[in-house]
């Protein structure tokens, strides 16, 4: 087999494609729940359901962020500094991801 094919085989696993999306979007999702609870007394001008769209946006943001730790699964297989990097660069892109989707969420709610 040659490095090409090697790398291609690696590459896509749907199953575990799945599993990492849906780790990181039921962490986003549990996060931005627990924050939303603490609303005891939120402003009418937002309306009933607006809880929906921050979970929507953290949720999204949370699979964003696991499918990029599914791709970055290849560079994780090294040993040495290069595992280590990879780890923090999912880490840090995926705090980042989740913060996004949180401001995109909460905008024009508890951020005005």
């Amino acid at each position: 087999m040659t490095p090409k094919s090697t790398l291609s085989l690696q590459l896509f696993f749907p199953a575990l494609l799945s599993k990492q999306t849906l780790v990181g979007a039921t962490v986003a999702l549990t996060l931005m729940a627990f924050f939303i609870a603490g609303v005891k007394h939120p402003d009418p001008t937002w309306g009933k359901l607006w809880m929906i769209r921050p979970l929507v946006f953290a949720m999204l943001a949370g699979a964003a962020g696991g499918t990029l730790g599914y791709f970055m699964n290849i560079l994780r297989k090294q040993k040495g500094w290069n595992k280590a990097l990879t780890f923090t660069a999912c880490l840090v892109a995926y705090v980042i991801a989740i913060w996004m989707g949180s401001v995109l969420g909460l905008d024009g709610t508890l951020w005005n």
